[in-house]
């Protein structure tokens, strides 16, 4: 019979909290380049809006569904990356997530840069999990092996993202699985377009492209 023993998980999570003047995008255009969900799929498409200005700053149009993401470097501490999407339907908080294939950074959509903030904060400070933030309340489900998997129990764990999927809903998104599509925001092969820790990617074009359409 083997003996049971205590086993430190594996993780590599470097990154330190962030502040909310981090996930500002300061005016530099009119016209911005939005990423799509699209429900049920891996793709995104492409749009470009007009943005929506407050105090020389872009915010999120709830209106257009038109929100922010983020996407913050796990592995060292850099600036995040901010950019634009839109059909996820969030009328108010923010989710965060450190399951984003294939890098896994930590990947989070918001209405507020207060609530998007505390959602990343969340999941940096467990060292990966998934999260959601409303107002100043703030959930999250750990997963302490490699931000990726949890060691606890297998139901218990199960009941904890129902009950995260439910809230995410509850905020707001239409989406059959916000968590799912969100872990798919950040990878750059897919098309059309998607957000890593260095900007916005064109899968398309493959290269990088700019927030903003000059």
């Amino acid at each position: 019979m083997l003996a049971s023993m205590s086993v430190t998980p594996i993780n590599h999570f470097l990154a330190t909290p962030k502040q909310v003047a981090d996930f500002r995008i300061p005016e530099d255009g009119s016209t911005v380049r939005v990423m799509t969900a699209v429900d049920g799929l891996l793709i995104t498409t492409e749009k470009h809006l007009p943005a929506h200005m407050q105090n020389g700053e872009v915010t999120a149009d709830i209106e257009h569904d038109v929100l922010k993401i983020t996407v913050v470097n796990r592995y060292q501490n850099t600036p995040p990356a901010v950019a634009l999407i839109q059909n996820f339907g969030l009328q108010r908080g923010a989710i965060a997530s450190s399951v984003a294939h294939d890098s896994h950074n930590i990947v989070a959509v918001g209405t507020t840069d207060k609530e998007l903030c505390a959602a990343v904060n969340a999941v940096i400070n467990a060292k990966g999990g998934i999260a959601v933030a409303q107002s100043n309340i703030v959930q999250v489900l750990e997963l302490p092996v490699a931000g990726l998997m949890s060691d606890a129990d297998g139901y218990i764990v199960a009941k904890q993202y129902a009950q995260m999927d439910a809230w995410a809903k509850h905020l707001g998104s239409q989406l059959l699985a916000p968590f799912m599509t969100l872990s798919f925001m950040a990878l750059l092969v897919i098309p059309d377009l998607k957000l890593s820790d260095r900007g916005l990617f064109s899968g398309k074009d493959f290269q990088f492209v700019s927030l903003w359409i000059k």
